[in-house]
C-alpha cells in the first residue's frame, strides 16, 4: 500500500476514533459520592478519601496525556507544516486535548468532595474551561505558543492546588484505548 494512502488510512480512524472520543467525552463519567442521611465521622473521612484518589487519578491522567502528546511533541517542533509525521501527531494531540479536558472537568467534580481541595480548586476552573477548544484547535493544526503555554499553566496550578491539600498529582500517562484511539 503506498505511504500517502497507509497515512490517510490512518489518519481516517484517528478521526473516526475522535468523534468518539469526544462523544464519549461529552458524558459526565465521573461518579459522585453519595451520602448517608446521617454520615458518621468514618464515612465523611472515606468519602474525603475517596474524592482525593479520583482527584489524583484524573488529574494525573489529564497531566500525562497533555505532556505526552502535546506539549512534547510542540516543544520538538513536530506540529510545524511540513514536519514529518505532522498530521498523525495532530490527530493525537486532538485527542489528547479533549481527553485533558475532560479527566480536568473531572477532577474538579472530585475536588468537591473534599473541602481543602475544593477551596484550592476552585479558582483553576476558568482555566479549565478556556480548554475546552484545545482539541478542536489541535486536530487542524491552529495551536501556537500561548495555547501550549495556558495548558502547562492550567496543569501546573491543578498540581499546585492538589499538593496544597495533601493530594499529590504526578503524570499518568493514559493507554491509547483510553484516548480513544486503539
Amino acid at each position: 500500500m503506498p505511504r500517502s494512502l497507509t497515512r490517510g488510512v490512518a489518519a481516517l480512524l484517528m478521526s473516526c476514533a475522535l468523534l468518539f472520543t469526544t462523544a464519549a467525552c461529552g458524558a459526565d463519567t465521573t461518579q459522585s459520592v453519595s451520602t448517608a442521611s446521617s454520615p458518621s465521622a468514618s464515612s465523611t473521612f472515606e468519602q474525603q478519601k475517596l474524592a482525593k484518589t479520583r482527584f489524583v487519578a484524573n488529574a494525573g491522567l489529564a497531566a500525562g496525556a497533555a505532556y505526552q502528546w502535546i506539549v512534547k511533541p510542540y516543544r520538538a517542533g513536530t506540529f510545524k507544516k511540513g514536519a514529518d509525521g505532522r498530521t498523525f501527531a495532530l490527530v493525537k494531540a486532538g485527542l489528547a486535548g479533549a481527553f485533558t479536558y475532560n479527566r480536568l472537568k473531572a477532577a474538579v467534580n472530585n475536588a468537591k468532595g473534599d473541602p481543602l481541595l475544593s477551596k484550592a480548586v476552585a479558582p483553576l476552573s476558568a482555566g479549565i474551561e478556556s480548554l475546552k477548544e484545545l482539541g478542536t484547535k489541535l486536530r487542524k493544526g491552529e495551536i501556537d505558543a500561548a495555547d501550549v503555554g495556558g495548558l502547562e499553566g492550567v496543569i501546573n496550578g491543578i498540581k499546585d492546588a492538589g499538593k496544597s491539600a495533601g493530594a499529590e498529582v504526578v503524570d499518568k500517562v493514559p493507554s491509547a484505548s483510553q484516548l480513544g484511539g486503539g
